[in-house]
């Protein structure tokens, strides 16, 4: 089954770059392209995406990592990946915390976008070079975890595992980077979820390591 696709970006000639390259590669399908996502939680139950890709500031009433929010509670199960210009910690804080499920910057190339859409799939969160590099440091602070209480239930192994995948490693390279099967990825992660409870890699990296 091709992956079915939706873009929200507001610069017109992105967004038809964008639309050319999810509709001109093999597996994908683009289901729709918008310049606003106010209608975001409509256009999934309509055109029942598996992934969207979300801009961050975009015309209309609500910035991407709102609708990131609304898309979420709706629809768990669709992969929304961040495609923006802003690097900062708090947007990037906050889209994880809404549920995004990678973060990348408008420089990734088409190649790696589409990677990341299908590593999203797999149940990767990937991110670019310098977000990777820019959550790393946000959590390695000594700082107190508002959560400290559950993350002391997650076993030392499942903590590598999400911290690996805070660096945008997809779950094959997780696997390769501990030296264990995608099965036991898979099955560490699922306890992680069910510790911190959570549904995304993303959401499990924003509890465990963000700083609110």
């Amino acid at each position: 089954m091709p992956i079915r696709t939706i873009i929200y970006e507001d610069n017109a000639g992105l967004r038809g770059a964008l639309a050319a390259l999810i509709g001109g590669t093999e597996g994908f399908e683009l289901c729709g392209a918008f310049e606003s996502c106010d209608r975001v939680v409509a256009d999934a139950g309509a055109l029942k995406p598996d992934v969207v890709l979300m801009d961050i500031e975009l015309l209309g009433s609500m910035n991407g990592i709102e609708g990131v929010s609304r898309l979420k509670r709706a629809f768990p199960h669709v992969e929304a990946l961040m495609l923006t210009i802003f690097d900062d910690d708090e947007r990037i804080m906050n889209a994880l915390l809404a549920g995004a499920n990678g973060y990348l910057l408008k420089k990734t190339s088409p190649a790696k976008i589409i990677e990341a859409i299908k590593e999203t799939l797999d149940g990767g969160a990937p991110m670019s070079p310098p977000i990777a590099r820019r959550t790393l440091q946000l959590f390695s602070t000594t700082q107190k975890n508002p959560n400290q209480s559950e993350l002391d239930t997650l076993t030392e192994r499942e903590m590598a595992v999400l911290g690996t995948l805070a660096k945008g490693f997809s779950y094959k390279m997780v696997a390769a980077e501990l030296q264990i099967s995608i099965e036991t990825v898979r099955t560490h992660v699922k306890r992680v979820y069910e510790k911190l409870h959570v549904h995304s890699v993303s959401e499990a990296i924003a509890k465990a390591f963000l700083k609110k």
